[in-house]
């Protein structure tokens, strides 16, 4: 199994980012993919997660109406769209795929800063 993520970056206040995971080694389209997160200090926690078929999503509190999980199956490939960033979104995001055992990428930072 290899995740590996992409998009982050160094960003403002308000504006949009969007995460990428490329999947592989495994049944991508049979199994539900996650994001999580882990500012410094903290300990990670669960952001977005989407089923199988990409029909059903679940949102931490924190990020409802501002972040979009979605994933095609054809690419083997899950996104999250990230808007009205705020400083507190400051973290490394990791795509976590649980087939069965968790398996996480490497990470990729976001930095919401004026």
């Amino acid at each position: 199994v290899q995740l590996v993520e992409s998009g982050g970056g160094l960003v403002q206040p308000g504006r949009s980012l969007r995460l990428s995971c490329a999947a592989s080694g495994f049944t991508f389209s049979r199994y539900v993919m996650r994001w999580y997160r882990q500012a410094p200090g903290k300990e990670r926690e669960l952001v977005a997660a989407i089923g199988s078929a990409g029909a059903s999503t679940n949102y931490a509190d924190s990020v409802k109406g501002r972040f979009t999980i979605s994933r095609d199956n054809a690419k083997n490939t899950v996104y999250l769209q990230m808007n009205s960033l705020k400083p507190e979104d400051t973290a490394v995001y990791y795509c976590n795929a649980r087939v069965p055992d968790d398996y996480w990428g490497q990470g990729t930072q976001v930095t919401v800063s004026s």
